[in-house]
């Protein structure tokens, strides 16, 4: 049997250039945290990390919030310290925590332990309990979070059933050894996004949505696959 063309899974934001989609998305997902805190009074949201996200995360910092009342977190973190210059808790500190939003609870994944494996159970009691909004990004080997090929724990993460909330993973192509929110965290949010720049990012994810070629075996198509809703792709051309 030809594999399952995914493209109902999705659905596609395009823009015109990096900027136009970072204050799009920046304001998508206010609009959410803003849903949240009025139905609840909090709201939480999970960031990616990369080259990315800047321009949105700077986009988000600008948003009117009220945001001593919403929870900052990561989708995956690399094993470093925080102010390491790959740590994805210094992006979000550099871009987004800054004027109001430095008010916002801020829940890092790394701790000061050897491995991210001494740490899961101290970074999964900090975690919010659900999510009201995650962030995505995507690499050219179709990682997303640290979902990459080759992990060594990518099946137990990717596992819809799976009890755990934070893996380690430790990949060919991830460098350091990192920690990650799992499939069903991710699944669970309230609102999912993907955010992507550029005409390789765009055939990587029509390759996962067709699952032709290289495509099957993404981890970005895994993701899809186990989703209840569409996920919202916002895409700089």
């Amino acid at each position: 049997m030809p594999p399952t063309d995914l493209s109902l899974q999705i659905q596609l934001h395009p823009f015109p250039d990096g900027d136009t989609v970072a204050s799009a998305l920046a304001q998508a997902v206010a609009d959410d945290l803003r849903a949240a805190l009025a139905e609840r009074g909090h709201a939480s949201v999970a960031l990616s990390g990369g080259t990315t996200p800047r321009r949105f995360l700077q986009a988000l910092s600008q948003q009117p919030l009220d945001w001593p009342n919403v929870t900052v977190t990561l989708v995956d973190e690399r094993w470093v310290p925080d102010d390491h210059d790959r740590s994805n808790a210094r992006l979000v500190k550099d871009h987004l925590l800054q004027h109001a939003a430095s008010e916002a609870r801020f829940v890092p994944l790394h701790r000061a332990t050897a491995t991210p494996d001494e740490a899961l159970a101290d970074v999964a009691a900090d975690l919010p309990p659900t999510l009201d909004v995650v962030v995505l990004g995507m690499g050219g080997d179709g990682h997303t979070a640290s979902f990459f090929p080759g992990g060594d724990r990518l099946a137990e993460a990717m596992d819809p059933a799976t009890p755990a909330t934070v893996l380690p993973m430790r990949a060919p192509g991830a460098g350091e050894p990192r920690i990650t929110l799992t499939l069903p965290v991710l699944r669970d949010a309230g609102h999912l996004y993907l955010h992507i720049e550029g005409g390789e990012k765009r055939q990587v994810l029509q390759q996962a949505l067709s699952g032709q070629g290289k495509g099957a075996g993404y981890p970005v198509r895994g993701v899809l696959q186990a989703l209840r809703a569409p996920l919202q792709v916002y895409l700089a051309q």
